[in-house]
């Protein structure tokens, strides 16, 4: 019961009530007493809530309460967390779906019209095929490692020249989810442009899937691999000229030097030497054979490189994520 001329003025969520003096009381005892009632309240909850965080409970583990900070409790991996970044990366790419998924397409068509129209029918069989189904896969492929490395490099690099890179890095996931996040956009965005142009060269040039699980599996390693590798340029870039570079000496001339327009038997030794070296040849290679069942080397050996680059391009985009590199201050 509270004494005689105090009234309560207001509760704790602890249920401590704070009184303040009303008529019968003298104003400098009344202060006195809200004063001490109200730093006895605090002192009474903030106590309450480090015994319960503190204190085990019949079974001997620590009980969970909002005071505690710093713990994680989305267990090892934030699913919801790194879904969500997933579906951040991906709804920003279909919105402007006409340049990122439809501007590809029209790409390799032009570049299927032009060696058509250029070359026309003098240009003999290719390892056994027609040039211009020779052609097809490699534009493919090389269209999806292009638009993977696209889409993280933009991203990360618009959120650091805009100043909102600080929204990624202040939720609660781990560098191993916002790798995984980003990712999962390059991989859906690779996938689309490839499911895209496949359909476009199936009607026009009657070229299908020959193998499909190497055709997919290439696909989702190269978007791996290049989303990864866009992930890292964009960590390093602090400013779109940069990221142009990169683009324009790195990624272009590893693509257009890969064998997606010719057959690298052709090649001079040290070439081919160079080409064996470049992990692109690999990937536009093994799509090749999923999609015509031929190839300039093994799909075995192909896959076996193409997860050996993944993993050392996903290791070195972790290991920066996680010390901050170009990212924090």
């Amino acid at each position: 019961m509270p004494p005689i001329g105090w009234a309560v003025a207001r509760r704790f969520s602890c249920d401590v009530p704070i009184y303040t003096a009303t008529r019968g009381s003298s104003t400098r005892t009344a202060r006195r007493g809200a004063c001490r009632c109200g730093c006895d309240a605090i002192s009474t909850s903030l106590a309450t809530a480090r015994m319960t965080a503190t204190t085990p409970t019949s079974g001997g583990t620590h009980m969970s309460t909002d005071t505690d900070q710093g713990i994680r409790r989305f267990g090892r991996f934030n699913t919801l967390g790194t879904a969500t970044l997933a579906s951040r990366e991906i709804r920003r790419f279909l919105n402007v779906w006409a340049q990122t998924v439809m501007a590809p397409l029209i790409n390799a068509a032009l570049f299927l019209l032009i060696f058509t129209i250029a070359i026309g029918p003098q240009r003999g069989d290719v390892m056994g095929v027609a040039f211009l189904h020779f052609l097809a896969p490699g534009l493919l492929m090389m269209t999806v490692i292009q638009q993977a490395f696209a889409n993280t490099s933009s991203s990360l690099a618009s959120a650091k020249v805009q100043g909102n890179i600080v929204d990624t890095l202040m939720a609660p996931l781990s560098p191993a989810e916002v790798l995984a996040g980003y990712v999962a956009g390059s991989v859906a965005r690779g996938l689309i442009v490839a499911v895209v142009i496949t359909i476009g060269v199936w009607l026009f040039l009657g070229v299908g899937l020959a193998h499909p699980f190497w055709a997919l599996t290439f696909w989702v390693l190269g978007s791996i691999f290049m989303g990864s590798l866009g992930l890292i340029a964009g960590i390093y870039a602090q400013k779109f000229d940069q990221l142009a570079a990169i683009t324009n000496f790195l990624v272009t001339p590893l693509a257009f030097l890969s064998g997606t327009f010719y057959s690298i038997d052709a090649l001079p030794g040290f070439m081919q030497v160079m080409s064996h070296a470049n992990p692109f040849f690999y990937l536009i290679d093994g799509a090749r054979y999923g999609m015509i069942g031929v190839s300039d080397s093994s799909p075995v050996l192909g896959l076996g490189v193409a997860l050996v680059s993944c993993l050392v391009v996903v290791g070195l985009a972790w290991t920066w994520l996680r010390k901050g590199y170009r990212l924090k201050p």
